[in-house]
């Protein structure tokens, strides 16, 4: 099974590996930044020597790099629009440097304005970013969101009308979601209702486009539009519904990273071991 976390990069950026090893864990996800500030900086090539050393020592195997907040490919204001791209092409250009396999991606918020002018702006964002980053083997990954505010991609209807929409698409996957997809409304918790969600999403996008599972219970009601994850089993998902995407036959096979909550060090131990029980 791959199973990883989403690991702290404290320190330097290699000690984030480590600590993924030490977990356990053959595959990861990390920040390469500080995911609430705009860059000041790019890593130091002796630090990005290290930690591919430690990946290739290590065997860990795919890794995600998650882009930083402040990213919005969506937004309706010119300057944040044009820096948010200027930001994600030099966030692709670090990840290989760091041997990352794909960046993974919210779809961005329309702010005031409407869903189709966002999925607009947002498919002509990723066009340009493909364009200029043609050269990289870097995947980009669209993750589906809790539907909370203006945030695109709470329904699997804005993946399929955005990858239409761009000129090459080879590079391009979806991350899904598990928290997000239960409080968007899609009830993965039972048998029936994981099996339509599948369908709809290899109806709509094709099911070979999702490349990895953010392994995450819900914290709150179906269809409530907050993002809020918990722990594996003790949220509205459950065990049963948690055991049942670990194992199901179209998904059993992809990465599945956690982004349960951190209060102690205890917790990722936690969340790994109850999801290696619950693996058939």
């Amino acid at each position: 099974m791959l199973l990883g976390v989403h690991v702290s990069i404290e320190g330097k950026i290699y000690e984030a590996v480590q600590r993924a090893h030490q977990l356990g864990c053959n595959t990861m996800q990390i920040f390469s930044r500080n995911p609430q500030r705009w860059r000041d900086n790019f890593l130091e090539s002796k630090d990005t020597e290290e930690f591919k050393k430690r990946l290739d020592k290590l065997k860990i195997r795919p890794l995600f790099i998650h882009i930083p907040y402040l990213i919005n490919l969506a937004s309706p204001n010119p300057r944040l629009y044009d820096a948010s791209i200027e930001a994600y092409i030099e966030d692709i250009l670090e990840a290989r440097l760091l041997k990352a396999d794909y960046i993974v991606t919210h779809m961005g918020s329309h702010k005031e304005t409407s869903e189709q002018a966002g999925i607009k702006r947002l498919i002509g964002a990723l066009n340009i970013i493909l364009e200029k980053t043609k050269n990289s083997p870097v995947g980009i990954m669209l993750e589906n969101t809790s539907g909370s505010g203006s945030w695109l991609g709470y329904k699997f209807s804005h993946q399929k009308e955005i990858i239409q929409g761009l000129k090459h698409k080879e590079r391009v996957s979806l991350c899904f979601d598990t928290a997000h997809a239960y409080l968007s409304g899609y009830d993965i918790a039972t048998k029936d209702g994981l099996g339509n969600t599948l369908d709809e999403i290899d109806k709509l996008v094709g099911i070979n486009f999702i490349k990895l599972i953010h392994l995450n219970d819900a914290k709150g009601a179906l269809d409530s539009r907050h993002d809020r994850h918990e722990h594996i089993g003790k949220g509205s998902i459950g065990l049963e519904g948690m055991k049942r995407i670990i194992n199901h036959p179209k998904l059993r096979n992809l990465p599945f990273i956690l982004e349960t909550p951190k209060k102690t060090e205890e917790d990722d131990i936690m969340n790994l071991n109850t999801v290696r029980k619950l693996r058939q």
